[in-house]
């Protein structure tokens, strides 16, 4: 089960960080979520609010395998 928590921590990661940059750089719309779901002035920080989430979940399986 952790190994499905892990990978949503790295897809939400990679989802958020690489649709902050694409938003920034207005490079495509290759990032499904950020670039075709949300509008123009909600794609940056909403990014990085996904690339935040991702980052949480994975800090807190790390902890959670250190205690186990």
């Amino acid at each position: 089960m952790r190994w499905v928590i892990e990978s949503i921590g790295i897809i939400l990661c990679v989802q958020g960080v690489g649709g902050a940059l694409s938003a920034l750089r207005d490079s495509g719309r290759g990032w499904f979520l950020v670039r075709y779901v949300l509008p123009e002035g909600a794609q940056v920080p909403v990014a990085v609010v996904i690339a935040l989430a991702g980052a949480v979940i994975l800090l807190a399986n790390s902890r959670g395998r250190r205690d186990a």
